[in-house]
């Protein structure tokens, strides 16, 4: 009898996803499976990306990751990375509203607030009115319903809760207006409080908001707890860099940089993958694939082979920013971790992180280093400038919210165009529908920001647990598979502050 050949997979998407499910496989599989990861960009990462901002690493898509989840210390410390970790310092963000910067207000659920809930200062005498008023008006809530979170929260508290808390708050995770995104999957615990019977929003938000933490024994101030008390967000010391190379060279894989693939192709046994251009097409067939591409692509790909998931996914739209990194010398620089800009702010930035204040490792040098974020949702247009005129924006907002006006030493501008998918009202049904219909198909897996989150950790999980149930399907693994994964009680990324 021949020896059985040794399995081949083919990972679509070489971001931390691709990479992610590509060491888990190698990892289940053994050294002698072939893992081939097909990435369109030339450079591995995704919307992951560390570049050197005047002689230090930093990063300019995600920064940090929620701590509280086990996905990221867990794969870190698989990599021999564990001491690479950091966690924020003490400083505490900001918000611009109402023409003022003033701290962020505590007792709100991104942005909804409970009853507890600490306004004054972001909203005006009359959005403080509305926001007291919320929980005395009738709520009409069906049990297992979907909303825009902005149009409900414009119902119930008026207009400035909406644009000065929740937008800005929520923008900072999804590149989102609030407006356009669903209650269910950016918020899960408060449509889960709804239906438990919350009589109103601020009741929901109320009994759906983590304890507050008790005081720091060391400075007498609120402690940012995690799950065990600890730091609830989370870096790479050397960048998220770091994190990819190890991936990468841990893997084993076969890595086709600048490589499209155009069609996914069904077999009698496994798949066929057709790359490059249609004049010069090469075919790539293996035993399974993880697609780990943004939604337009998973929906290009299974037209054919799954149209059910292509119709699924065909919903999930992007948002495209920009994020601006800048070094400064000879300047005192702000002392808060950064600022979230309101919706009806009349600046072009939607937040600044202020780096060097908020994470103690960035700056040994002594130089100012901070970065700030344009563009959400719909805006596109706005952002199709060149990069002078969007460090110009930067720089002008930078000089009216922390009077910073000196020349910087240092300038990287980085546009993520489409680089955020937006959970839109319905988001779950759709992620539902399309892993039922890959479910049904041997050796097709998907992973990724558009399912069950958009941070880091919850990119991560999808993909090892997509890698899990792969292995298990090529016959050499493990042959318990994974639930596919569930929204995480809080959105699962970070604020810019």
């Amino acid at each position: 009898m021949a020896p059985t050949a040794p399995p081949s997979v083919a990972v679509v998407g070489g971001g931390i996803s691709g990479l992610a499910a590509a060491h888990r496989l190698r990892t289940l599989l053994g050294p002698a499976a072939r893992i081939v990861v097909v990435e369109r960009s030339g450079r591995i990462g995704g919307v992951l990306r560390t570049v050197d901002l005047a002689g230090r690493p930093f990063d300019v898509g995600a920064e940090a990751f929620l701590a509280r989840r086990p996905e990221v210390p867990a794969l870190l410390a698989e990599l021999g990375l564990a001491d690479e970790v950091v966690h924020p310092t003490g400083a505490r963000p900001t918000i611009r509203a109402g023409g003022r910067t003033v701290g962020m207000p505590g007792g709100t659920l991104m942005g909804v607030p409970t009853a507890g809930a600490r306004l004054a200062g972001v909203l005006s005498e009359a959005g403080l009115a509305a926001a007291a008023a919320e929980p005395e008006k009738p709520l009409g809530w069906e049990a297992g319903q979907d909303a825009a979170l902005g149009v409900l929260l414009r119902e119930r508290f008026g207009p400035e809760v909406p644009a000065r808390l929740t937008d800005p708050l929520l923008g900072g995770v999804y590149a989102g207006r609030v407006d356009a995104l669903g209650l269910r999957a950016t918020v899960p615990a408060l449509a889960a409080a709804l239906d438990a019977g919350a009589a109103s929003l601020t009741e929901a938000a109320t009994r759906a908001a983590p304890p507050v933490p008790a005081p720091d024994r060391e400075s007498g101030g609120p402690r940012v707890a995690g799950q065990a008390g600890g730091p609830v967000f989370g870096a790479v010391r050397g960048g998220y860099g770091l994190l990819l190379d190890a991936l990468r060279a841990a893997s084993g894989a076969e890595l086709r940089l600048g490589s499209t693939v155009r069609e996914l192709e069904a077999r009698k046994r496994g798949w066929r993958l057709v790359l490059g251009p249609t004049t010069a097409p090469e075919a790539l067939d293996v035993d399974a694939v993880v697609l780990a591409v943004p939604a337009p692509a998973v929906r290009k790909l299974l037209a054919g082979p799954v149209p059910a998931a292509a119709t699924a996914v065909a919903g999930i739209e992007l948002a495209s920013s920009v994020v601006v990194a800048l070094a400064f010398r000879g300047i005192v620089g702000p002392e808060t971790s950064g600022v979230l800009v309101a919706a009806d702010e009349p600046l072009a930035i939607k937040a600044a992180t202020h780096s060097s204040a908020k994470w103690a490792h960035v700056s040994p040098d002594g130089l100012v280093r901070l970065r700030v974020s344009l563009g959400r949702f719909g805006e596109a247009a706005t952002l199709q400038v060149d990069d002078a005129e969007l460090v110009a924006r930067a720089r002008a907002d930078l000089a009216t919210l922390q009077g910073i006006t000196a020349d910087p030493v240092a300038v990287h501008v980085q546009r993520w165009g489409g680089g955020l998918p937006q959970y839109a009202p319905g988001h779950l049904d759709r992620v539902a529908a399309l892993e039922a219909a890959v479910a049904e198909i041997p050796g097709l897996e998907v992973a990724g920001a558009a399912l069950h989150g958009v941070g880091v950790p919850a990119c991560v999980g999808t993909a090892r647990a997509a890698a899990e149930r792969l292995a298990a399907a090529v016959g050499t693994a493990d042959p318990r598979r994974e639930p596919r994964g569930t929204m995480d009680a809080w959105p699962a990324s970070t604020t810019p502050s």
